[in-house]
C-alpha cells in the first residue's frame, strides 16, 4: 500500500509539471502557466464565490446567508471526495469568530468578508512553485445604487447621501446581497458536478421558476481524469435588479485584485505583465443577454497610481485600471469622429505608431466602445469623459474595445459576431501584447507604470436592461500563458 501511495504521489507531481508547461506545436514555443490550475484540468477543484454591492463592498448581509463569500474545494482520492470547506465555514457571518479574524472586525460587515475570503483561502490553499494558490473566483455584482445610503465614496473620498435618478434603485434595500445556494461538488460515476445559484429577490424561491425575478447560476462539471472543467453560467435581470454582473476570475493570491482594495486570494501563482503573456480559453455563448449585455471575451484589471507607482491601499490616490473586449454585436462604438470625448487620446498600432483621435482619416474609432479617464487625474487632455466615481472603492480608468481588424495581430475578434451566439471558439489572445499598446492615463514627467495584471476574467455585465434578460454561456480551458515575448508579428 505504501508503494502504491508513493507511485500515486509521483504521478500527481508529474502531471502538475506537465500541466504547468504548455507547448505550441506550430511554433515550438514553450509557455509557462501563470495559474495554479492550467487549462482548468485539475480534478481536485478549487472554486470560490464573492458578491459585491455597487461600490465593491458588502454593506449589509442577507439574513441567514452569512457573509457573501463561499468556497468549494476538494481532493479526489480513490474515487472519494474529501471536502476542505464545510457548510459551517461557508455560512460564517458577522458576529461569529473564526481562526485569523481580528476581534475588531467581527462586527464590521465589510472587513469580515475580507477576512473570511482569506480564511477560506487558507482551507483551499495548494502548495506550488513559485508560490501557493487558492481558487478560481466566481464574482457576482449588483449594479443598484441607493445614493441616499451614503455607502459609496466618490473616487475614494467619502461623500454624504445625495439624491439622483442616474442609477437604478427601487428604494431602501436595493443594494442587498443575494441569496446563495450551494450544490457541493459530488461524484456521479465518472463525472464530478457542483454549483452555486441564487437570486437577489429576497423571499423568492428560484426552484419554483425564475419569471419576474433575478437569477444567477454557475455549474461546474468534469469527467474524472479527462479534459477541462466546464463552467456553465446563467444570469437573469429583473425589473428590480436591471444591472447585474457575473464573471469567472483568475485573481492575485495576495495584494489587490482588480477593483478590490483589500488583500485577496486567487489563482495566479505568477502575476502576468505586459507584454509577455497570452490567454487561452474556450467560450460558448448560448444566450447573449440582450442589447445591453456588455459581454467580455476578456477583461483584465489592475491598479496603479497616476504617477506610475504601485497601489498601496490608499483609495484616494490608487486607481483601478480595466480593459475589456466586448463581443456583443449590438454594442455600438460611442467613440467616433463626433464623439472624441468617448475615445482615448490616441491609438497605438502593432508597429508602435501613434494615431491621434483627431486624425479622422486613420484613427480606428469603431474599435473602441468607450474610454473614460480617472476622476482624480490632474492633467487630462480635453475633451474627456471621466469614469463613474462610485462603482469602485477608488477612482478607475476603463478602456472598452470592440471587434475590429486592427486587433487581428493579437488574435482578438476582427468583426462583429465572431465568438457570439452560435459561434463557439477556442481563443488564444495576445493580451499582453495588446495591453502594452493601449493608452492609460499617467501624470506628465513620471516613470511609466509596470502593467502587471492582478485579475483576468470572462463574463457579462448586463447594463441597466429595459426588460428581463437572460445570458447563458460556458467557459473551459482557461489558462494564462507567460511568454518570453508575446508581441504580435509585424
Amino acid at each position: 500500500m505504501a508503494m502504491r501511495n508513493q507511485l500515486n504521489l509521483l504521478f500527481v507531481l508529474l502531471n502538475v509539471v506537465l500541466l504547468s508547461v504548455c507547448s505550441d506545436g506550430a511554433t515550438g514555443e514553450n509557455y509557462v502557466s501563470a495559474v495554479g490550475d492550467p487549462g482548468m484540468r485539475r480534478d481536485g477543484l478549487r472554486v470560490a464565490f464573492e458578491a459585491w454591492n455597487f461600490c465593491n463592498e458588502v454593506g449589509q448581509e442577507t439574513p441567514h446567508m452569512g457573509s457573501p463569500r463561499a468556497a468549494d474545494c476538494f481532493d479526489l482520492t480513490d474515487s472519494s471526495l474529501k471536502h476542505r470547506v464545510t457548510k459551517d465555514d461557508n455560512k460564517l457571518g458577522v458576529g461569529t469568530p473564526f481562526s485569523g479574524l481580528a476581534p475588531a472586525n467581527v462586527d464590521n460587515v465589510d472587513l469580515y468578508a475580507v477576512q473570511k475570503e482569506l480564511y477560506l483561502g487558507s482551507l483551499c490553499e495548494v502548495q506550488d512553485t513559485p508560490r501557493p494558490w487558492q481558487f478560481w473566483m466566481v464574482m457576482l455584482k449588483n449594479g443598484n445604487f441607493d445614493t441616499r445610503s451614503g455607502l459609496c465614496p466618490a473616487n475614494g473620498i467619502k461623500v454624504p447621501p445625495f439624491s439622483s435618478t442616474r442609477f437604478p434603485c427601487f428604494g431602501k434595500g436595493c443594494m442587498n446581497q443575494p441569496i446563495l445556494n450551494h450544490q457541493e461538488t459530488e461524484l456521479f460515476g465518472e463525472r464530478l458536478r457542483g454549483g452555486f445559484n441564487g437570486t437577489y429577490d429576497l423571499g423568492s424561491d428560484p426552484s419554483r421558476g425564475i419569471n419576474e425575478i433575478s437569477f444567477y447560476e454557475v455549474v461546474w462539471e468534469k469527467k474524472v481524469g479527462v479534459g477541462s472543467w466546464v463552467f456553465s453560467h446563467k444570469l437573469k435581470t429583473s425589473k428590480q435588479y436591471p444591472w447585474l454582473m457575473l464573471y469567472l476570475r483568475a485573481d492575485a493570491t495576495k495584494g489587490y485584485s482588480g477593483g478590490y482594495h483589500y488583500d485577496t486570494r486567487g489563482m495566479f501563482k505568477t502575476l502576468p505583465e505586459s507584454p509577455n503573456f497570452k490567454v487561452r480559453l474556450s467560450l460558448d455563448i448560448k444566450k447573449g443577454g440582450g442589447p445591453k449585455s456588455q459581454f467580455y471575451l476578456i477583461d483584465i484589471g489592475s491598479c496603479w497610481k497616476n504617477n506610475g507607482a504601485a497601489c498601496d491601499g490608499d483609495v484616494k490616490t490608487d486607481v483601478t485600471r480595466y480593459t475589456e473586449m466586448i463581443i456583443n454585436p449590438e454594442t455600438p462604438a460611442w467613440c467616433s469622429p463626433t464623439g472624441l470625448v468617448n475615445c482615448p487620446p490616441y491609438h497605438i498600432t502593432p508597429q508602435n505608431k501613434k494615431i491621434y483621435r483627431n486624425d479622422t482619416a486613420n484613427f480606428p474609432y469603431s474599435a473602441y466602445h468607450y474610454y473614460c479617464a480617472p476622476g482624480n487625474a490632474q492633467h487630462l487632455e480635453q475633451p474627456v469623459s471621466t469614469c463613474d466615481p462610485y462603482s469602485n472603492p477608488q477612482a478607475q480608468e476603463i478602456v472598452q474595445l470592440l471587434p475590429h481588424p486592427i486587433w487581428a495581430d493579437y488574435g482578438y475578434p476582427t468583426k462583429k459576431g465572431q465568438g457570439w451566439v452560435g459561434d463557439p471558439r477556442t481563443w488564444e489572445l495576445d493580451v499582453g501584447g495588446l495591453s502594452s499598446r493601449l493608452y492609460y492615463y499617467q501624470d506628465p514627467g513620471t516613470i511609466s507604470a509596470r502593467r502587471i495584471w492582478t485579475s483576468i476574467d470572462v463574463g457579462t455585465e448586463i447594463f441597466v436592461s429595459d426588460k428581463d434578460e437572460i445570458a447563458e454561456w460556458s467557459l473551459s480551458d482557461f489558462d494564462v500563458l507567460l511568454t518570453s515575448s508575446a508581441s504580435p508579428k509585424s
